[in-house]
Parts: C-alpha cells; sequence; structure tokens
C-alpha cells in the first residue's frame, strides 16, 4: 500500500459536498462490481444524501488539497450503530484514505456508547476484509437481499397501516421504542423513522395498535430515497419475539406488501442475516427470493440481534 497522500484532511461533511460525495460513491461501487457505466450504480435512489440528513454528525469526507476524494456515513440506532458506504475515488485507492475515514467512524461508536457495531460488505474480498479486520470487525453471516415482485393483487389482502409525518405520533413512537428494546436491549429507530418522515422518503408501517404496535418497519419507496424508481425499501423491520412470533413477522410482511402496492412498486425489497434463520425460511416461504448477497462484519462484542430468535430486516448498506 502506498504512503497516505500528507495533505489529506479527514473533516465532517457538509451539505454543499454532497453531490460530489454522491459522484465518489456511484463511481466507486459501480467500478468495483465492474458495471459498464459505474455512474449508474443504485439508479435515481439518493443513499449519499439520505445518510446525511439523518445523521449529519456521522459524515465525514476525506479532502485532498480541498478536493473531496472521499466519504463515509455512520448511522445511530441507540444501542447499536453501524458504518456505510464508505467510498474512495478509484484512482487513490490502495493509498491509506479509507482507513484514516475509519478514526472518525471509530469515535462516533465510542461517543454514542453503542454496545453493538457493525457493517456489511463484499463477502468475496480480501481487501475489504483485510481494512475492517484492522478496526476489530470480523464477519459472520451472509445478509441476503431479497426481493419479491408486487405484480397483480393478493386475495383479501390486508389493509395497512401506515405514518409518513405530522402529530399524533407520540404514542406510536414510544409503542416501537418498546418493540424495538424487547429485540435488543437499548435499540432505538426513532430518529430514522423522524428523518424517513421528516424528508418525505417513505413511512413507517405498523401491525398491532399505535399504543401497542406488534411489530414495525421503516419503508423507503421511490426516486430519491433509498429505494429509487419502481421499488419499496425495507430499511429496518422487527416484530416482538416470544409466542407467537411467526404469526406477528407473517402480519408485518403482508402489511408490507400492501403499502408498497399502495404506493405502485414494482418490488419489495427487504435485507436478512441468514443468522436470523427463522425470519429468513419465513421470507423464502412467503416467495421472496435473493437478489444479491454481502457479508455482515460485527464488533467483537458478540451477535447483537443477529440470532435465530430475532425476527428483524435490515442490511447495514
Amino acid at each position: 500500500m502506498s504512503d497516505i497522500p500528507p495533505s489529506v484532511v479527514i473533516r465532517p461533511l457538509q451539505e454543499g459536498d454532497l453531490a460530489e460525495a454522491d459522484r465518489i460513491f456511484r463511481k466507486a461501487f459501480g467500478t468495483f462490481i465492474g458495471l459498464p457505466d459505474p455512474m449508474q450504480f443504485t439508479g435515481d435512489a439518493a443513499v449519499v444524501r439520505s445518510r446525511f440528513q439523518a445523521f449529519p454528525e456521522a459524515a465525514f469526507g476525506a479532502f485532498l488539497e480541498d478536493r473531496l476524494v472521499g466519504s463515509v456515513f455512520a448511522s445511530h440506532w441507540g444501542s447499536f450503530a453501524f458504518f456505510g458506504p464508505l467510498s474512495v475515488e478509484p484512482e487513490l485507492w490502495e493509498k491509506g484514505i479509507a482507513q484514516r475515514l475509519m478514526a472518525p467512524v471509530m469515535d462516533c461508536f465510542r461517543t454514542w456508547g453503542a454496545t453493538h457495531t457493525g457493517l456489511y460488505t463484499f463477502p468475496q474480498s480480501a481487501k475489504h476484509l483485510g481494512l475492517y479486520h484492522k478496526f476489530g470487525f470480523r464477519p459472520r453471516c451472509l445478509t441476503a437481499i431479497m426481493g419479491k415482485a408486487l405484480g397483480g393483487e393478493l386475495s383479501g389482502e390486508p389493509g395497512c397501516k401506515s405514518w409518513s409525518g405530522g402529530s399524533g405520533a407520540e404514542d406510536l413512537l414510544a409503542g416501537c421504542r418498546r418493540v424495538a428494546q424487547a429485540i435488543y436491549p437499548g435499540l432505538d429507530l426513532t430518529r430514522e423513522i423522524e428523518h424517513l418522515a421528516g424528508h418525505g422518503h417513505g413511512a413507517l408501517v405498523w401491525t398491532g395498535s399505535p399504543e401497542n404496535p406488534e411489530g414495525f418497519a421503516l419503508c423507503h419507496r421511490g426516486q430519491g430515497s433509498e429505494a429509487g424508481s419502481g421499488a419499496c425499501y425495507v430499511k429496518f423491520a422487527g416484530v416482538l419475539p416470544g409466542e407467537g412470533v411467526l404469526d406477528r413477522f407473517q402480519r408485518l410482511l403482508a402489511s408490507l406488501e400492501a403499502y408498497g402496492r399502495s404506493q405502485g412498486a414494482a418490488m419489495l425489497l427487504a435485507g436478512v442475516n441468514t443468522g436470523r434463520v427463522r425470519a429468513y425460511e419465513a421470507m423464502l416461504q412467503e416467495g421472496f427470493r435473493i437478489q444479491m448477497t454481502g457479508v455482515a462484519l460485527q464488533g467483537q462484542d458478540g451477535a447483537g440481534f443477529s440470532h435465530s430468535e430475532a425476527w428483524v430486516l435490515d442490511d447495514w448498506r
């Protein structure tokens, strides 16, 4: 590996940096996976802008003589934190810039007091695995990004309870926090939910009552969100554990399909860590099929909520 250019400076990203950060993100990932036109990576989804809007204090850039050459974004879900995407201009790969970008991420994790941390990366890439090994992350189970076509109609399709902003959500948000806490101590999606609603990227979908939800999901939909045109993307979904959990999970999946159809989406996308083997099997039974796979790397603090009794959908991309 070549030496890091001495003039590289790591500092927080600003709103004015986002267009260039988005260009580098698309070029870097599109180049790595071999797209004919790397700039078409993720289509019209707005991953970089969405991650910045959700947690602006955890977005960092690498600058070479005042030119942005890389960026990274971290997310804070209460006791759990993860980071990504991390991207660097392809012509500056192998110069240690990615390592430099990791330093403020690890500082964020410490400041937040996260008890569980992780990331999603390419399982076939020794380079990526080796980089994250240096910061204490180790590969565990594969994460499957799964999709289900939403064409046609389901007989007796259920209604969908959703919230996309406005007043009167205090009881609902408190109920979602209780569900998250039951899944993993300290897990809290409140900021992510408020970001989703506040920027018009999608909706919070739930089953049960607003005061006592039995499950909930954060759904991005359409152009300008993390989903992109024609898709409904489940950023996170989870149900209360315990007796009857399969029924609760199936009801939430049905509500997610109903929401996707109501938004005109052709495809419902959701990630599931295969360590949550029962949830993974249930998705297969409900007609979801693997679109792509990654691997979850986790800090040396255990499996967190990626185990067989956790009925959770997410992918940490």
